[in-house]
């Protein structure tokens, strides 16, 4: 049910925001006791920042496997849904983006546009209602969802043949996953070349197929969400991502 948004002065529920970013960071194994703490101080501090309609903090995984021992401290990330582009160029000089760029040793930042959003993260609806659009270029998928303690091990044992797909699937340019914490809360995050191949692997794959039939049955989540987004940017250094091409992404910079 949609209703007035959580901030009384921000946009209505339903707003599409003009620019989401992901920012991902490789530290130094000496840095990962840092990264710790920043993680349990900065949630607060991102989502206070102006402009910042909705953040959140993750931990990454390898993608090789999705699973609990996927894990990857050497590897973080920020996403962060902005009121304004302008808010969003104030990161690099804010607290948050100073003290992550402080301790990296490499960092690339995706700047995306919503096409498509369904579920909800926390509770809300961080992307609003995209309508969608034509996309020629690379679009990034997000899922994340909360796992339901009862049902996690059927998760669990459910991943490998959908990860082992991944790996090989046409047109994949990136994959990682990411999540709030070590266990519970799942999430991924792809990048691909273009719309269709990221149908294809979707909808079209056996494997992702068989997944996406059981989630009803197992009633795996207790709050989920799939997102899409056209990759408007990349700055920086897509090594970081896990990227597997040389071409660069539509506007995008190394």
């Amino acid at each position: 049910m949609n209703g007035p948004s959580a901030d009384p002065g921000g946009p209505p529920a339903g707003a599409v925001p003009k620019l989401v970013t992901l920012h991902v960071w490789r530290i130094p194994r000496a840095a990962v006791g840092r990264a710790l703490v920043r993680m349990a101080r900065d949630p607060r501090r991102l989502r206070a920042l102006p402009g910042v309609r909705f953040g959140k903090l993750l931990g990454t995984g390898t993608g090789t496997g999705f699973g609990p021992g996927d894990a990857d401290p050497t590897r973080w990330a920020a996403l962060t849904v902005w009121d304004s582009p302008d808010a969003a160029t104030r990161f690099t000089d804010s607290p948050v983006g100073r003290a992550w760029s402080g301790i990296a040793e490499a960092g690339v930042r995706l700047d995306l546009r919503p096409l498509s959003s369904r579920g909800e993260w926390s509770g809300r609806r961080p992307f609003g209602e995209p309508a969608g659009g034509r996309v020629t270029g690379p679009v990034l998928a997000l899922t994340r969802a909360r796992l339901r303690p009862t049902r996690a091990l059927t998760f669990w044992r459910a991943v490998p043949p959908v990860a082992v797909a991944l790996r090989t699937a046409p047109g994949l340019l990136a994959r990682f996953g990411v999540g709030e914490a070590p266990l519970g809360w799942q999430g991924t995050v792809s990048v691909w070349r273009d719309p269709a191949d990221l149908v294809a692997f979707a909808y079209r794959h056996p494997e992702h197929r068989a997944a996406i039939t059981r989630t009803p049955t197992e009633r795996w989540y207790a709050e989920e969400l799939f997102a899409r987004f056209e990759v408007r940017d990349v700055i920086g250094d897509r090594t970081v991502l896990g990227w597997v091409d040389g071409e660069p992404a539509k506007g995008g910079r190394a």
